[in-house]
């Protein structure tokens, strides 16, 4: 399976699928399939999870990225490669090139995370900052390779990609042969469409549901439209499936042979991904977790057995604090409150007391004495609360204003 970078317009087929997984033994692990009962409850039949986030370099891409490099020519090679990603792009690239001896460069955003920079460079490539977002980290890379020769190794759109990103399709019906309904993140559209190819060309029958971030859902317009169309600023925690545009190579697959596109909102992706931690014990990124914000935003509306992949597991330890704040919150789990009192000896103990009733668990305090707003004998103090759902929340807004409190917020 060697192909020249000029036949990148090419269809993709089931046999390019299968080329492709035997290409990848020894090199991608086969990831697990867990059980869910908390979402097989909720949904209504059997839910598994398709862990890429446990896949070599944390996420499917390395499976695309190898296929691409190994089908280079000799003379390919011998130029090495370069790609721009935010990180999990990279870190497949990077890995591939090294398992493959290809020389590779990657451009990555000055504001990328460090643990996935360190990790791409671990990994064997020389890693470039430029830009502030993937588009200018894009177009430096693709000066890059018109200056130097090297083979741009583009995220998704090309039908090697896809191909590798397909082999996670056939396993999936290995394991889990009567599955009724597969859902998948999307961005470019790769992993969308290489699942879709592998499937529907062996189970017609089986639904493939697509799911985008509100603020990054460039796959909706497009289709209506008949084409890809351009999303301005997109704006989602899941920077995986943050694409403004689709791939023209998987976009028409994904028209084809995706039976629905979904989209998700910030909160749901944080449920989703506090759920995968508790309840399923994985450490999943936002955009692996969007297949599961798409079960716990409609749950009835999925045949199963469903099988949701997560396709990724590379979450920067801040951001992983921010959105687990931000899930708890989405759950009722997580309360700020505000409130105004006067300012004497004791006050923030005798409110300390109240919560303390109600089981209310303090995380933070900020007491302010000095605003220009406050009157000369009054404070202000902020709470962050952690408690137990919307019910619990209310009680705590109760108990407040029954102690005489008028809560602010």
């Amino acid at each position: 399976m060697s192909y020249s970078t000029a036949d990148s317009l090419r269809p993709v087929t089931l046999d390019d699928v299968r080329g492709a997984q035997k290409m990848l033994s020894g090199v991608a692990r086969v990831t697990a399939m867990e059980g869910s009962r908390h979402l097989s409850q909720m949904v209504g039949a059997p839910v598994h999870l398709k862990c890429e986030n446990l896949q070599r370099t944390g996420s499917f891409k390395l499976r695309g990225a190898y296929v691409r490099i190994a089908g280079l020519l000799p003379e390919e090679r011998a130029a090495g490669v370069v790609a721009a990603s935010a990180g999990n792009h990279a870190q497949g690239v990077a890995l591939a090139s090294a398992l493959l001896g290809v020389r590779s460069t990657v451009f990555m955003p000055k504001g990328a995370p460090l643990p996935k920079v360190s990790a791409t460079r671990d990994y064997g490539a020389e890693v470039r900052l430029h830009g502030q977002v993937v588009d200018e980290t894009l177009a430096a890379a693709q000066e890059y390779a018109a200056e130097t020769g090297a083979v741009f190794i583009h995220p998704f759109d090309h039908p090697d990609i896809i191909a590798g990103q397909g082999t996670v399709g056939l396993e999936i019906l290995e394991q889990c042969p009567e599955a009724r309904t597969i859902v998948v993140g999307i961005g470019g559209g790769g992993l969308a469409a290489g699942v879709a190819v592998a499937v529907k060309a062996l189970r017609p029958d089986l639904k493939i549901v697509g799911v985008q971030a509100e603020g990054a859902a460039a796959y909706p317009p497009s289709l209506a439209a008949g084409r890809p169309v351009t999303v301005e600023n997109p704006a989602t925690m899941a920077d995986g499936i943050k694409v403004g545009r689709p791939g023209d190579v998987p976009f028409g697959l994904v028209g084809e042979l995706v039976d629905e596109v979904r989209t998700v909102s910030e909160d749901e992706l944080s449920a989703a991904l506090l759920l995968c931690l508790e309840r399923a014990k994985l450490v999943v990124e936002p955009a692996g977790a969007s297949p599961v914000a798409a079960l716990l935003s409609e749950p009835g509306a999925f045949e199963g057995p469903v099988v949701a992949v997560l396709s990724g597991g590379n979450v920067d330890p801040v951001l992983m604090e921010r959105v687990l704040r931000h899930g708890m919150a989405a759950q009722g789990r997580y309360l700020a409150v505000r409130l105004r009192l006067t300012d004497r000896p004791g006050a923030l103990a005798t409110i300390l007391g109240v919560l303390s009733v109600v089981d209310a668990n303090v995380l933070d305090v900020s007491h302010v004495r000095t605003d220009p707003r406050l009157g000369l004998t009054e404070a202000e103090v902020e709470l962050h609360l952690e408690t137990k759902g919307p019910a619990h929340c209310a009680e705590v807004g109760r108990a407040l204003r029954d102690a005489g409190y008028t809560v602010m917020n």
